[in-house]
């Protein structure tokens, strides 16, 4: 009885050391097909570190083109007053108050034109029944910052200055798409357009307007709001355009009603742009959906790969595996040596894979001078994972490797 135990002890004696010179060994046999079965990991994880550094670097880039512009942009929109003697909401000597805002780099007012009161405009007084004499354009009353504040190229002429406001002139620069309806190309024959009849003589025409919340710039005609009070009566302030420096605008969309109209603020809307860093996240967590799910799939290749090829070599080592048992190995052990195995398998494709997702996250992005961005968790957790994914994968072989009794392994794959 007392051999019998002694002898029971010193056969299941096995501990890590010797667990893993088995599991190297068993790798090391094969070394062709364990670098292919390392390759599959690699490629799933490399993927994987891939696609989430660079929708992290993608979402990044476009955030910052977008803080570069449209961050930098909000208007202000007024209430019209109740009554035609209602004092105005906010009044043109205000606008001077928002641009003293410190990161206000320009600031413009329109007024609001009243839709049932839209003026007739028209280039000269020839009739010709074969043209449309009379053309509805949005007429506006503008304040001579309005191309700094609406990113606005005067292509041919001049704006006009303050000195037109001040004079009350009757000045007008047209938009592109007003100008070309109008048929006016060219300002130095100073040519005229009346609106009510009314004639205004044209000193320029705009470029290009690069603020994308205002459309309809391109198409209206402006004119000194001095001038559009006395002749017109466009009314007063309708849209405060604003420009910030890079950052500043949601400061600004909080103190612009106050500058404007401390008494009521509640009078305007402010329409600003959203915080760069949510929509960082939420362009990265766009693209990342799009691009997880390739290496997701790369990374179940890869386990069904190890899955496959530690099941062929259990199937392979049979008469290996019996006689360890036949020897006193417990079915604990065979299992924790396959199961090794596939671990380190996957371990070593994390590390790998790690490492060529993060240099091809550089220098993708290096091509296309982007910063990259790379999170320092996922590039240390990527060896884990792949070890997991291992540890995973060889579950079934390891258990099917544990279940064979040493007679019938001892006879070999049959």
């Amino acid at each position: 009885m007392r051999i019998r135990l002694r002898a029971r002890r010193t056969a299941s004696r096995f501990d890590l050391r010797d667990l893993g010179n088995e599991a190297l060994a068993g790798m090391g046999s094969r070394p062709a097909r364990t670098a292919l079965t390392i390759l599959g990991t690699v490629l799933g994880i490399g993927t994987l570190v891939a696609t989430l550094g660079l929708s992290a670097t993608a979402g990044n880039q476009i955030a910052g083109r977008f803080d570069a512009v449209t961050a930098t942009e909000l208007t202000v929109d007024v209430r019209r007053p109740a009554g035609t003697d209602a004092p105005p909401a906010v009044r043109w000597e205000a606008l001077d108050n928002v641009a003293r805002l410190n990161g206000v780099t320009a600031v413009a007012g329109l007024t609001l034109v009243r839709n049932d009161k839209v003026p007739a405009v028209r280039a000269n007084q020839l009739r010709d029944p074969t043209r449309v004499q009379n053309r509805t354009l949005p007429v506006l009353g503008a304040t001579a910052t309005l191309p700094a504040a609406a990113r606005a190229d005067v292509a041919t002429g001049r704006f006009f200055d303050d000195g037109h406001v001040v004079r009350r002139d009757r000045v007008t620069v047209l938009g592109a798409e007003a100008a070309r309806q109008l048929g006016v190309v060219r300002v130095d024959n100073q040519p005229a357009i009346f609106v009510d009849d009314v004639p205004f003589t044209v000193i320029g025409i705009l470029g290009a307007v690069g603020r994308a919340d205002q459309p309809t710039l391109a198409g209206s005609v402006f004119v000194p709001w001095t001038a559009a009070d006395d002749t017109l009566r466009l009314g007063p302030v309708g849209t405060v355009v604003v420009t910030t420096s890079l950052g500043a605008a949601p400061l600004i969309a909080r103190q612009a009603p106050i500058a404007l109209n401390p008494d009521d603020p509640a009078t305007m809307t402010v329409n600003a742009p959203p915080d760069p860093a949510d929509l960082r996240t939420g362009v990265a967590a766009d693209v990342n959906g799009l691009l997880l799910v390739l290496g997701v799939v790369s990374l179940v290749v890869g386990a069904l790969g190890i899955t496959n090829v530690t099941l062929v070599t259990v199937m392979e080592r049979t008469a290996e595996i019996g006689l360890r048992r036949a020897l006193g190995a417990r079915r604990r052990h065979v299992a924790a040596q396959f199961l090794l195995e596939s671990t380190v398998v996957g371990l070593l494709g994390g590390i790998v894979g790690a490492s060529l997702g993060s240099i091809t996250v550089v220098v993708i992005s290096a091509a296309r001078d982007w910063t990259p961005v790379l999170s320092g968790v996922l590039a240390a957790g990527a060896p884990a994972v792949g070890a997991v994914v291992g540890l995973l994968a060889g579950l079934y072989p390891a258990m099917r490797a544990a279940r064979l009794q040493p007679v019938d392994a001892l006879r070999g794959p049959g």
